[in-house]
Order: C-alpha cells, then sequence, then structure tokens
C-alpha cells in the first residue's frame, strides 16, 4: 500500500501591506533578504490607502524592499507592469511586461549589480500575445521562462490565464517551446510560479485554482517535459482563511491599514512566491477579494524548498 502524504505544514504570519501590492517575489541577494516588487507610487500615499488597484492611474513601476531594514530601493522600469527576479554571480536579473497596461506583448529584460542602477539590456517581442506575470527558473544550463498568458487564442486556449514556456542559454536569448509544452489550457490558471530543485528533474509550478463560487487558491502541478502534469494529490497549497490572513504581522501598519484590514472580504490566496532563507522557506501571497483590493501576507515554512516542494507529491 502506497504511503499517504503528509502535507507540508504551513505557518501563516500575517498581513504585511495593505497598499495593494499583489506580485511581489522573496528573494536573497548578496545575503540579505529582499521583497521585489511590482508598484504604483501613489499607493503609498495615505490618501490612496482605500483606493482599488484599478483606480490608482499613475504608471506603475518596480522596486526592492530590504526585509529586514523595511528600506525600499528607488523605483525603476517606469511604465512597466508585472515582473520577476533571478539573482547569480553576484547580478540582479529583472523581466517585466513593457507596458503600463496589462497584457504586454514585449518583455524587457534588466540588471543590477547594486539594484539602484539598472541596465537595459534585451527585448523580447512576441506579437500579438497578452502576457501578465513571469518566472524563471534554471535547470542544468538552461534557463526556462514561463509566462502568463491571455492571448493568442491558440496558444492559451479557450479559458485563459494559461502559462507557456521558452528557453535560453544566457538570459538573453529566448526560444519559444513548441505548443505543446503549455499548463492548463482546459480552465483558468493564474499566478504563476516556477522552481527547479537540485537533483530532481522537475520543473514545479505553483498556480491559482478557482473553486465554485469565485473562491481561489494556491496550488501545484509538477513535470518533467513541460508537457505531461502531475498535480498535486494534496492541493492546495494555501486556501484562503479570514482569521490567519488577517493576523498583523507588521509594525508598520497603522490604525487606518488594521481597520480595513479586519473589514476586508478574504476568498482568495494568489500570487504564492517562495525562496530559502537561513534554512527556512519564505513564502509570500496576496488575500482579498480578487477585484483589485488586495493584502500583501507572509508565512513560511520550517524547512528547505526541496522538502517543501517535494512534500507535495511525496
Amino acid at each position: 500500500m502506497k504511503k499517504a502524504i503528509k502535507k507540508p505544514i504551513i505557518r501563516k504570519i500575517g498581513t504585511i501591506e495593505c497598499n495593494n501590492i499583489v506580485e511581489t517575489t522573496p528573494i536573497v541577494f548578496n545575503g540579505r533578504l529582499y521583497r521585489f516588487e511590482a508598484v504604483r507610487r501613489k499607493s503609498f500615499f495615505a490618501g490612496n490607502a482605500q483606493a482599488n488597484w484599478s483606480e490608482l492611474k499613475d504608471p506603475p513601476c518596480l522596486h526592492f524592499v530590504d526585509v529586514r531594514t523595511n528600506t525600499p530601493t528607488p523605483f525603476f522600469a517606469e511604465n512597466h507592469t508585472f515582473g520577476f527576479p533571478w539573482t547569480e554571480d553576484g547580478v540582479m536579473y529583472v523581466v517585466t511586461g513593457a507596458s503600463p497596461s496589462w497584457g504586454s506583448d514585449t518583455l524587457h529584460f534588466f540588471r543590477s549589480t547594486d539594484l539602484e542602477n539598472w541596465e537595459l539590456y534585451a527585448e523580447l517581442h512576441l506579437p500579438n500575445w497578452a502576457i501578465y506575470n513571469m518566472n524563471i527558473a534554471k535547470m542544468g544550463d538552461e534557463y526556462t521562462l514561463m509566462i502568463e498568458i491571455s492571448a493568442p487564442a491558440e496558444e492559451c486556449g479557450p479559458k485563459p490565464f494559461t502559462f507557456r514556456f521558452l528557453k535560453s542559454k544566457d538570459l538573453t536569448n529566448w526560444e519559444l517551446t513548441p505548443s505543446e509544452c503549455v499548463f492548463q489550457k482546459d480552465r483558468y490558471s493564474g499566478s504563476p510560479a516556477l522552481y527547479t530543485l537540485e537533483g530532481d528533474e522537475h520543473f514545479y509550478v505553483g498556480y491559482l485554482e478557482q473553486y465554485p463560487n469565485a473562491r481561489y487558491a494556491n496550488s501545484l502541478a509538477r513535470s518533467k517535459d513541460l508537457i505531461h502534469w502531475e498535480y498535486s494529490p494534496v492541493n492546495p497549497v494555501l486556501m484562503y482563511d479570514e482569521y490567519e490572513d488577517k493576523k498583523i504581522a507588521s509594525p508598520f501598519l497603522t490604525p487606518e491599514d488594521r481597520a480595513r484590514i479586519e473589514a476586508a472580504e478574504d476568498i482568495n490566496n494568489s500570487d504564492m512566491e517562495l525562496c530559502e532563507f537561513l534554512g527556512r522557506t519564505i513564502i509570500y501571497y496576496s488575500w482579498g477579494d480578487q477585484k483589485g483590493t488586495e493584502f500583501l501576507a507572509e508565512a513560511c515554512y520550517e524547512g528547505s524548498m526541496k522538502e517543501f516542494l517535494q512534500g507535495f507529491f511525496e
């Protein structure tokens, strides 16, 4: 008899930001833990704390936050939407959509050694595609770029969003994989995350599963070829929980922030991103109404990312 899978235990720490920041990624750079954020400047003003993301009409941009000191780096990549950081050999790389609106057909690639001075070093244009979130992972000497798309229809299927994949040897020149390399064309998929593990042939994909009555939760699947997918038998990974999600986990949240958190609708855990730091798996995720009023929360797993990801399948 096959042994039952013991689902990894996640500890939800609580809400850390209240300004409609959704797309975030934890990443370690030069020994420090940072949080990469796709932001709108107006969301940081107290007068806009109650605003829906779609109501903030200023240009989107990117920055990093030093988690220990809560100190942000300067904004960069103005008029760019969504993004993902990748670091290697003392260089931080960022891929982002080259448009102030969602669904860009062009990706820009930036790099920096100090998180302050950025070089736009590459561009990828996919005419008539609509690209949203993106992720990068590396297996051997090859990089894989995963993109979340809603067009063209022949690539994403009838129920976007869908994930497609590109390959590169140098983080500069990217080649689109065959159309059969796709994740979940038959139903909604959002909030993409992509991971590889040393000594493991699988690509692990985090995604958002839609449940009845417009409810959403983070889940996991994996594949060796980006064609045939194995879903975790103990999905979902993160399920919305009003008590756990609304815990206050930052001293920087104001009384007004805390009142907004208490009154908010919670039908969603999305945009889960992971990294390993000091032997612990750091987890950021978004909760809210999945309609533009969202909150950033933190969770953790007391163990390595390898233990965490494999633990949902083995």
